[in-house]
């Protein structure tokens, strides 16, 4: 599992994900900037609510 801020998305669902962590059981590494496979995610959720700016 990957967590991280969400910095974009197209069509086929590929995410770019930033200040990304890769949480493996115990085990956190610190990945950075990466972009993953729209054929790759699952799922995505919030982990905050996401206040709108008016």
């Amino acid at each position: 599992m990957v967590v991280g801020t969400l910095r974009g998305f197209d069509q086929f669902m590929n995410l770019v994900v930033d200040n990304t962590v890769e949480l493996n059981g115990d085990e956190k590494t610190d990945i950075g900037m990466v972009v993953i496979r729209g054929n790759s995610v699952v799922t995505v959720e919030a982990l905050e609510p996401v206040s709108r700016s008016q």
